[in-house]
């Protein structure tokens, strides 16, 4: 029981990394025909974006079954992937993104800096030089606005990093 545990958090832990590259290296590249859809206005309550999801659940269903059928430990892997896609659902999807019936937008701590991250993610327009890559896992603020001047040569569009309520308010500079 332990040990499957532990496979679980462990596989958790690996899918940010795997979840990184694969945005960056194929939702950004040759998958950019899909992806594209979530860097654009949303037109309905589904996106193209949202077949990858399907593919990364079907992996998840198939390493269940596998591993149900005697070859362990792939369940507690799907298993892994699982809490993760939820994590994925609860912190991309339904914070960042508000694809919730409920709005809510953290103004300190930790949630807030992965909404501030992705928000800088979406910042640049295209699939080129876009920063913060990972979903649950965020370099502060300040650093990933750094790469962006580095990158572009200017500033980040202005209010990339802040929500709406921010952007009307002057006193609220600080991003972390």
């Amino acid at each position: 029981m332990l040990v499957n545990s532990l496979i679980v958090i462990l596989s958790v832990i690996a899918m940010e990394g795997i979840a990184a590259f694969t945005h960056r290296y194929i939702m950004h590249g040759w998958g950019w025909r899909w992806h594209e859809s979530h860097h654009t206005p949303r037109k309905g309550v589904f996106e193209l974006n949202d077949l990858f999801a399907v593919v990364f659940a079907g992996v998840a269903i198939a390493l269940i079954a596998v591993g149900t059928a005697g070859v362990w430990p792939l369940q507690w892997i799907g298993c892994g992937m699982t809490v993760y896609g939820l994590l994925y659902f609860l912190v991309h999807d339904g914070l960042v993104h508000q694809r919730w019936p409920f709005h809510w937008i953290p103004r300190r701590g930790y949630l807030k800096r992965l909404y501030v991250a992705h928000r800088l993610h979406h910042a640049v327009r295209g699939r080129e030089g876009c920063v913060s890559f990972g979903f649950i896992y965020a370099r502060k603020p300040a650093d990933l606005q750094a790469i962006l001047r580095e990158r572009h040569g200017r500033p980040p569009k202005r209010d990339a990093a802040k929500d709406q309520a921010d952007a009307a308010s002057p006193s609220s500079s600080s991003l972390e």
